[in-house]
């Protein structure tokens, strides 16, 4: 019952005693008093509740101690964007199966309890926005499955405890604006996993360490207005996946260190407002994806480049660095070999007919500017209007160029609303897949447009990340439009789990996946829907999920992509009246939810169906429209009439005859591969059940898998 416009207060709920989620955001719920929390002393009855999402609503007051005696089962609480205040109860820690507490943007003051640091099954903790203070505990250690930590915006103190490098799972760590102060502990720099981590904001000294440069996955650093010093280490050219590097406001000093040159994928830096000097490395010129290069308020000397971003002023910041020279005019610099006074020696003549010349090449460049116009109807290549200056500008030339001509060698796929290729970006130095809309299909623009709005606002480690997109003409004047993402070189799930239906596909074990890699796989685009239904900015339906749109990459991790018909919940309800009516979404068949083709409301449990549907195939290999679905008899039905006695017989045979690495070279047992399957067989008939208020919810699966795996796991370490 989320993103609707309910208001007043939530009555009591304490007669719903097999409730097992509630989920209210989004709504106007509450009056911002003490009260509006008494409903949760009512669902003290309810012991089976395992979700509550009460996020973005208008509720105050605090939050009593009987928040404990909610059921045990209890493994999302969410009470984020509201008016609450007060402590945190410590009662919390009877809540012994919380996977995911959400308490940012409230008003909450006093420490964290200590004991809440000992719920183990914890992954995201996200308190920031708060009023909070104490000491960051060195407890954290105990969190082994915590994924992502966000503490920002709150007053804590003290340093960042070195234990907390024992978290081996962490993505996602936020510790900014607080007053933390001391040095960042080296420990943090062996969490290989980090992709994000924010230190901005506090009152951090010392240096970078040496080691940040095992963080190869990292993507977005962020130590902005600390008190660091020393030099950028060179260990930093590491990181080959950084986009995102800001620190500025610090007192960092030397020359840019020429490692910098490999991290060819930047988008951002700011290095402003520090006492960097020496010369403005050459290698920016190359960074084709930079759309943000601050260097202002430095000790930078000698000729500014002019090559690259370097021609686009909007890009580079360099003000405050009296040093320089050279550029193009719109950085208003002054010239290498000017002296002042030999601007004198221009006699009048000279200047009159200097200024004619160019006058007259000026004309020329209007006149063919404005023919050029007229004669290809020319839009301005706008990856950069489509997504906003967030992400980098390519024409339709450079993706010409990238993909030489759409040459058919490069052709990765076609789907619904064009094709896909393999791009290669100036230099060589960076892969990419360019999905090229067919406009002559109907709803091809109504696509682009879907897809564009759902990617620029969502970021997840399992969903394909976009870098731009384009909206410009090609060669013969038509318009193009196309959408540029991270290279997937394993390609889709769709080719792995049915090689043979390919003619150029070669059928081998090296082209089939083991059980435990396809149980990540499920766990990956599991996460990715928790995150969309969720976790991002608004709810988002994607409304498409099959195996063709799970991209792997270089160690099978699963990554969800084509957004071309997502849904996001708040608008839609909006529009339609509290409804979002499925009409016009298609989907794709043996996938799509059988209540849209009804024209029921989109909602995420049509995307748990599809997950269902895409979880049995997996680990059948039958695609719901295999030849011998027909009538009665779906992918679902199949499977539920197997389960669970004749599960192995339906099961992918080759789950049974593989060496899985992952399970250090030794096979578990058939009985244990057949009680793991007969598990994830049970997921997904529950998930792809004909009624939607039958399903379970993404969160649930999720816990569910996780389980299972661990389970597998514990059986392969008993057996070595």
């Amino acid at each position: 019952m989320g993103s609707n416009k309910f208001t007043g207060k939530i009555p009591s709920l304490e007669k719903l005693y097999d409730l097992s989620q509630l989920s209210l955001p989004n709504n106007y719920l509450g009056v911002g008093e003490a009260g509006d929390l008494d409903f949760l002393s009512s669902l003290t009855n309810s012991t089976y509740l395992s979700y509550m999402d009460v996020r973005t609503n208008n509720l105050g007051g605090m939050l009593s101690e009987s928040i404990g005696n909610l059921s045990s089962y209890l493994s999302a609480l969410l009470l984020a964007d509201n008016k609450i205040s007060g402590i945190i109860p410590s009662s919390m820690r009877k809540l012994v199966n919380l996977q995911s507490i959400l308490l940012f943007s409230n008003q909450f003051t006093g420490n964290i309890p200590i004991d809440l640091w000992n719920l183990q099954k914890l992954n995201i903790v996200s308190i920031g926005g708060n009023r909070l203070s104490g000491n960051i505990p060195s407890s954290l250690e105990n969190l082994t499955l915590l994924y992502a930590l966000r503490l920002d915006e709150n007053n804590f103190h003290g340093s960042i405890p070195p234990s907390l490098g024992k978290c081996h799972s962490l993505e996602d760590l936020s510790f900014g604006s607080n007053n933390l102060s001391g040095t960042i502990p080296q420990e943090l720099a062996t969490i290989s996993s980090l992709l994000f981590m924010n230190l901005s904001q506090n009152q951090l000294s010392g240096s970078v360490p040496l080691e940040v440069g095992n963080l190869k996955n990292l993507e977005a650093l962020d130590l902005s207005e600390n008190m660091l010093s020393g030099q950028i280490p060179s260990t930093l050219g590491s990181c080959v996946k950084l986009t995102f590097l800001d620190m500025e406001g610090n007192i960092f000093s030397g020359s840019l260190p020429s490692s910098l040159r490999d991290l060819r994928g930047f988008e951002v830096i700011d290095l402003s407002h520090n006492r960097f000097s020496g010369k403005i490395p050459d290698y920016f010129e190359g960074f084709v994806f930079l759309r943000i290069l601050n260097l202002s308020f430095n000790d930078f000397e000698g000729a500014v480049p002019e090559r690259g971003i370097f021609k686009i002023a909007s890009v580079v910041s360099l003000e405050g660095n009296d040093k320089l020279c050279g550029g193009i005019p719109e950085l208003q610099l002054h010239s290498c070999n000017s002296k002042g006074l030999r601007r004198n020696r221009f006699t009048f003549p000279l200047k009159v007919t200097v200024a004619t010349i160019v006058g007259l090449f000026g004309l020329i460049l209007v006149l063919l500017f404005l023919y050029l116009c007229w004669f290809k109807k020319t839009k301005k290549a706008s990856s950069f209007r489509v997504f906003g200056n967030a992400f980098m500008q390519l024409s339709y030339q450079n993706l010409l160029k990238a993909t030489d001509g759409f040459s058919q060698d490069n052709l990765l796929g076609i789907g619904g609303f064009g094709s896909v290729y393999k791009g290669i970006l100036d230099q060589g130095d960076r892969v990419v897949a360019v999905k090229v809309l067919n406009l002559q299909f109907r709803g091809a623009s109504k696509s682009f447009i879907a897809e564009c709005k759902a990617l620029k606002s969502i970021r997840h480690r399992n969903l394909v990340k976009v870098l731009t997109a384009c909206s410009s003409v090609d060669c013969n004047g038509n318009d193009f439009k196309a959408l540029v993402y991270e290279f997937m070189v394993n390609g889709s799930l769709e080719k792995w789990l049915h090689p043979n239906e390919n003619g150029n596909e070669v059928s081998d074990d090296s082209r089939s996946l083991s059980l435990q890699e396809r149980l990540n796989i499920a766990i990956d685009v599991a996460c990715a829907l928790d995150y969309l239904h969720h976790y991002g900015p608004e709810p988002i339906v994607h409304c498409d999920l099959k195996p063709g749109n799970i991209l792997l990459d270089d160690e099978l991790t699963g990554h969800v992509g084509d957004f071309g018909i997502a849904r996001f919940l708040p608008n839609i309800t909006y529009e339609s009246g509290n409804q979002s009516s499925s009409i016009g979404v298609k989907g794709s068949i043996g996938y799509a939810a059988p209540e849209y083709g009804m024209g029921s409301e989109v909602s995420t449990s049509g995307d748990v169906y599809s997950y269902g549907i895409l979880l049995l195939e997996m680990f059948t290999g039958k695609r719901p429209t295999d030849h011998m679905f027909s009538d009665s008899l779906s992918l679902h039905n199949f499977a539920k009439m197997a389960f669970p006695e004749q599960v192995a017989s339906i099961a992918d045979s080759t789950l049974f005859q593989q060496k899985d690495n992952d399970l250090k070279q030794c096979s578990a047992s058939g009985q244990e591969i057949e009680e793991c399957l007969i598990s994830i067989f049970k997921a997904g008939i529950a998930c792809s059940e004909e009624l939607p208020r039958n399903r379970l919810a993404i969160n649930e699966v999720l816990t569910q898998l996780h389980a299972i795996k661990d389970t597998l796991l514990g059986n392969a370490r008993k057996a070595v």
